[in-house]
């Protein structure tokens, strides 16, 4: 913008890029006081309305060329007014919220799409309210229909997880049938001259229970490949009656030498039998128990009051694994292997990528458990358990013995001092919370053996550093890859185990390394690589 003075003062020229002001003074009617006041009213004004016409333009505003288009332009916003396209969308606003509070009529005809609405509305001359009517109906159906497929999914994956899939139900029978017929397959583990070891504390004993072959495969081989001093391991297999002939025929088919392996089913240990374990066989033979974890999972649930994420959890809680003589193996520890002083004890579910040797140097400081703490850490998701994620609160029992802020920790790689066990009752106060669960019909607790456990070991358990266990692979799909790399033990916990479908694509390579591809009976089970 430009002001221009004449040298004989009779005109003012104002000019800008688009238009152009000149103001003539005549001398006999203006006296020069008055146009020096003129032309500072124009110097303070007309910057004003160069920048308003800028910010008109810039939202869109058709280019107006002169004073009369900016002030037909402007002019409504000066008076306070608001033009048409405001005028509508406040409108509309007001539609949608007394349509929010209406019942949507039975039977009204849905469209199948936003294409299919626009059709409707053109065809039938829908009003406002008529269309706002239906477009809320379709809304609150396709947010229905996506919460279906959403608790659909989770009942399959549910399913998935608990089911044995093909490839490892056909290891398991064909290695039994070569038991039944191969000598080799049938001799004894470990071979005579080796049996003084199974309970010489000089060595590092490992216990893992399971009846998952191929998953036992996992885990020994990825701890002796890992260990500086393989020489040293001792691990103690124990199976099921069902699975022995075929965990048995593995390991005495494909040495690990020079580690030593034992394998045991639970029928073999005499000590473990059901006048000890009396709350076990309770457990397993309840009609009530039974009916919940093999039972119809959806029946009496109120999916319209719960999220999807509170009811994975539960059914997470539901499997049948809960239930099983295996899973609660680890509280018998000291008598199983009265002879030992120190074990650690190994979940399926994981894989040893570091030597492990240096856990049996650790100062448990007078405390029975060595285990990872999971209230604290980088992964909020993960490791953010407290009492109060597995226990129920409302129950007087629970509140009046327990902090729903102690910190929880993990199974899965746990080092037991089974000489100071022994002088606790830890076994004791694990049966007694176990039947008291029973008689209140599980109303304390629903997920598996941990809850009792984390009651059980309270007062035994000595936190170890977190990089020797780290949790979450079968559950959180975020999983920081680099903190993978770093673990000593890595826990495939949650449903998306590595050798299921449903496992993590990026995560599953960690675990298959250590499957053997080249042996014959994984080759014609066609277990997938």
């Amino acid at each position: 913008m430009q002001l221009q003075i004449s040298p004989s003062m009779r005109s003012i020229t104002i000019s800008s890029s688009n238009d152009l002001m000149k103001i003539k003074v005549a001398p006999r009617h203006i006296s020069y006081r008055t146009l020096f006041h003129t032309i500072l009213i124009l110097a303070f004004l007309l910057p004003f309305v160069f920048i308003v016409t800028a910010l008109v333009t810039l939202e869109g505003v058709n280019k107006c060329s002169s004073i009369d288009c900016l002030g037909r332009r402007l002019g409504p916003r000066f008076l306070g007014r608001i033009d048409d396209s405001e005028r509508l969308v406040r409108d509309f606003y007001k539609i949608l919220n007394e349509v929010s509070t209406q019942d949507i009529p039975d039977g009204l005809k849905l469209p199948a799409s936003f294409r299919q609405l626009v059709s409707d509305m053109k065809n039938n001359h829908y009003d406002a309210k008529t269309f706002s009517l239906v477009l809320r109906a379709m809304i609150e159906k396709f947010e229905r229909d996506i919460r279906e497929s959403k608790f659909a999914e989770l009942m399959n994956k549910h399913f998935a997880a608990s089911s044995i899939p093909k490839g490892i139900h056909c290891l398991s029978l064909r290695l039994t049938d070569e038991y039944t017929s191969n000598a080799h397959a049938r001799r004894q583990l470990p071979s005579p001259e080796l049996l003084p070891l199974l309970s010489d504390n000089a060595y590092h004993h490992f216990v893992l229970a399971t009846d998952n072959i191929l998953a036992a495969s996992v885990v020994v081989s990825s701890a002796v490949q890992s260990s500086s001093k393989p020489e040293k391991i001792v691990f103690h297999v124990i199976t099921d009656k069902k699975t022995y002939a075929g965990m048995h025929s593995w390991f005495a088919l494909n040495s690990v030498a020079p580690a030593i392996v034992e394998v045991k089913s639970v029928h073999q240990f005499d000590w473990l039998t059901r006048e000890n374990v009396p709350v076990l066989e309770a457990v397993e033979s309840h009609h009530g128990i039974r009916n919940y974890y093999h039972g119809n999972h959806i029946a009496g649930a109120n999916l319209s009051e719960t999220t999807p994420r509170r009811f994975a959890s539960k059914l997470q809680s539901r499997s049948p694994k809960y239930i099983s003589l295996l899973n609660h193996l680890r509280i018998y520890l000291p008598e199983l292997f009265p002879n030992l002083d120190k074990v650690v004890f190994l979940d399926d579910d994981i894989v040893i990528q570091r030597d492990l040797s240096p856990l049996w140097d650790i100062d448990l400081h007078g405390k029975v458990n060595g285990a990872v703490e999971t209230c604290r850490g980088e992964d909020e998701w993960v490791m953010s358990k407290r009492f109060r994620t597995y226990f129920n609160f409302s129950h007087p029992l629970i509140s009046q013995h327990l902090d729903p802020e102690e910190c929880a920790w993990a199974y899965g790689m746990n080092i037991f001092d089974l000489r100071t066990w022994r002088k606790t009752n830890i076994r004791e106060t694990y049966h007694s919370w176990l039947k008291a669960n029973l008689k209140s019909n599980l109303t304390m607790w629903k997920l598996g053996t941990l809850p009792p456990a984390l009651i059980a070991f309270k007062g035994h358990v000595q936190a170890i550093d977190s990089s020797w266990h780290m949790l979450g692979l079968g559950y959180q799909s975020k999983t920081n890859l680099e903190n993978v790399k770093k673990a000593a033990v890595i826990h495939y916990n949650g449903q998306s185990k590595p050798w299921l479908e449903i496992g993590f694509e990026h995560l599953r390579p960690f675990w298959t390394k250590y499957v053997n591809y080249s042996n014959d009976f994984i080759k014609s089970c066609h277990i997938l690589e």
